[in-house]
């Protein structure tokens, strides 16, 4: 069931994706790997939600996107990912949210995202 659920949602993205005027006529596509670890020891973050959006050339996110959670190793998968610029955001409890633009421009890429610990709050009322 959580295969189908994945074939779905990259079905989806991908026609949400392709189907933008940046990306029309462009066919490669790419196998995108997630790996979703803590900065502090390594050890990988299971269950973390890692959301994709499209971004345009001009830099700004257009509308569609995915979300995707890690497994217990810390990994999330999504097949068929066009060619161009990714948005991605990692959101899990206990940690900093990491965002950060990569460009898919490879048939395999892996891509390994470090969650730092949340940082101490700072006020004037201390």
């Amino acid at each position: 069931m959580q295969a189908y659920r994945r074939l779905v949602w990259a079905f989806a993205f991908f026609l949400a994706f392709a189907s933008t005027p940046s990306h029309a006529g462009n066919d490669k596509v790419s196998r995108v790997e997630f790996v979703v670890l803590r900065s502090y020891n390594g050890k990988p973050v299971r269950n973390a939600s890692v959301v994709l959006h499209p971004v345009s050339k001009d830099g700004k996110q257009k509308k569609g996107g995915l979300e995707l959670k890690t497994d217990p190793e810390g990994k999330a998968s999504l097949e068929a990912v066009p060619y161009g610029k990714l948005r991605i955001q990692a959101i899990a409890p206990g940690f900093q949210t990491y965002g950060s633009d990569i460009e898919i421009n490879q048939p395999e890429q892996q891509i390994t995202i470090k969650m730092n610990r949340p940082q101490e709050q700072y006020s004037i009322y201390k």
